[in-house]
């Protein structure tokens, strides 16, 4: 299942390197964090900033996603060029950035990030207590939040790490996400089940067909091979009535 899952998420890694320990003492506040704005370009829809840390980086587009970098985007698509600044501020920490605009969306410069203590108590209260800042930096990037972690674990696929929190924040796999795969057809009891799922492509719909065709208590392993492999409920009910049983 893992295997599945890190094959299809290049982009979550990039994210999760964030989080990756480091030979040195963990700092309180990291510094060696850098920007980069790019305009819309390409098959990109909109403006982008690119947010590095060590090796590692992690792409936002301005597209309303995260609302929260609602400033950085208003100081970023100034026309004029010279010295920018902003902040991007979330439950994990804050992001203060300065730098040089040559252009609306087109830019570079350092950041400095600094955790939040009560955001680092209530993840240990819950057991995800991060080994590195770091990780911090990556929750902001990806909008992991307690809340996000709350309502996965009333939901029965409580994240058993700070790198579960990320996973599952950075392919948006939220509480109603995992109400809606829920069905006769799948059985799901770990979060990392329901992130491969996202990571597939594989949606309520998807597995409602596959309890129309007659499968009952898949395990997510079997449901996302079915999907790597293109089965869909459809083509399972043809196959049923071809051979004239049911499946299991």
């Amino acid at each position: 299942m893992k295997a599945l899952f890190f094959a299809s998420g290049a982009a979550l890694l990039s994210i999760l390197a964030c989080s990756a320990p480091t030979a040195a003492a963990d700092p309180l506040v990291l510094t060696d964090v850098r920007w980069i704005a790019e305009p819309a370009s390409g098959k990109k829809s909109a403006p982008r900033i690119r947010i590095q840390h060590r090796k590692s980086s992690s792409d936002q587009s301005f597209d309303g996603s995260r609302p929260y970098f609602a400033g950085a985007e208003a100081a970023l698509r100034r026309k004029t060029p010279g010295p920018v600044s902003f902040e991007v501020t979330h439950d994990a920490g804050t992001l203060s950035c300065t730098g040089t605009l040559t252009a609306a969306f087109e830019g570079r410069g350092a950041c400095r990030f600094t955790s939040d203590p009560a955001f680092e108590r209530a993840l240990g209260e819950r057991g995800l207590a991060p080994e590195q800042r770091s990780s911090l930096l990556a929750m902001l990037l990806v909008d992991a939040s307690i809340e996000l972690a709350d309502g996965l674990t009333r939901e029965g696929v409580r994240p058993k790490d700070a790198d579960d929190l990320i996973a599952a924040a950075a392919l948006d796999v939220r509480p109603e996400y995992v109400r809606d795969l829920r069905s006769e057809a799948l059985v799901l009891t770990d979060v990392e089940d329901a992130i491969a799922c996202k990571a597939l492509g594989v949606d309520g719909a998807y597995v409602r067909g596959l309890a129309a065709a007659g499968y009952r208590k898949l395990s997510a392993d079997e449901v996302v091979s079915m999907k790597a492999m293109g089965v869909t409920g459809e083509y399972a009910q043809a196959m049923n009535r071809a051979a004239g049983g049911k499946a299991k």
